[in-house]
């Protein structure tokens, strides 16, 4: 790749270290109905994952006693509820790794899941909306990753060839959708028994700075180094 113009990044899991906040909430409502999941089996089975679809697996899963609608707004209440209040870690190296590369010029993006609502909450609480020109959300498309629905809108907007542009993921969902969008994806996993999984990405790293490495080794930025 040359001519490298814009960066597009999932979300959690990829620079917000919420996988456990998410774990956490939905063991918060599942408990009423006598249900407790495993965080090893949330991170293989539903990280990455939409709410909606997560609360439709559930569902079926457990046979749970609630209508599908009434469970993702409560899920969608508790987590913006949570989210006000408590703040998520940064992924490792996130913010020495956004500033240089938005020093560089470059367009950076969010391409999330999780719906609008809870983006600006996060984002109110660790003042990183500054870096970003494009926010795609849940909210703003009609089929969830897999789908590259948000990649393809994404790039839309920002009216950028895909060849100028790196996706950064964390799971095989985020991955499969940003690769089935035609974008070169980058896999974020500092997990390495989720490796083997993700070695469909174009590249794998165990974090954003071994990326970084990677970027100004091999690609040739818009505004030079």
């Amino acid at each position: 790749m040359k001519n490298l113009k814009a960066l597009l990044f999932d979300l959690d899991g990829t620079l917000i270290d919420s996988e456990y906040f998410h774990y956490e909430c939905w063991n918060e409502i599942l408990k009423e109905y006598q249900v407790i999941l495993i965080y090893e089996d949330w991170l293989k089975t539903y990280a990455g994952v939409s709410l909606p679809d997560n609360a439709k697996k559930l569902l079926e899963k457990y046979n749970i006693q609630a209508s599908l609608p009434d469970l993702i707004s409560r899920r969608e209440n508790l987590t913006l509820e949570r989210l006000k209040t408590k703040d998520l870690n940064l992924m490792p190296h996130v913010l020495e790794f956004i500033e240089f590369f938005h020093q560089k010029g470059l367009n950076l993006t969010i391409v999330t899941s999780s719906p609008r609502q809870d983006v600006e909450a996060i984002f109110e609480r660790n003042g990183l909306e500054k870096y970003f020109s494009i926010i795609i959300t849940r909210s703003e498309v009609t089929k969830n990753k897999l789908d590259p629905e948000c990649y393809n809108l994404c790039c839309k907007q920002l009216n950028i060839p895909k060849e100028n542009c790196i996706v950064f993921e964390d799971t095989i969902i985020g991955v499969k959708a940003a690769l089935a969008a035609g974008i070169t994806c980058f896999a974020i996993q500092n997990n390495k028994k989720e490796h083997e999984s993700l070695n469909i990405a174009d590249q794998l790293f165990l974090n954003l700075r071994e990326a970084k490495d990677y970027i100004l080794e091999h690609q040739a930025l818009t505004n030079g180094i």
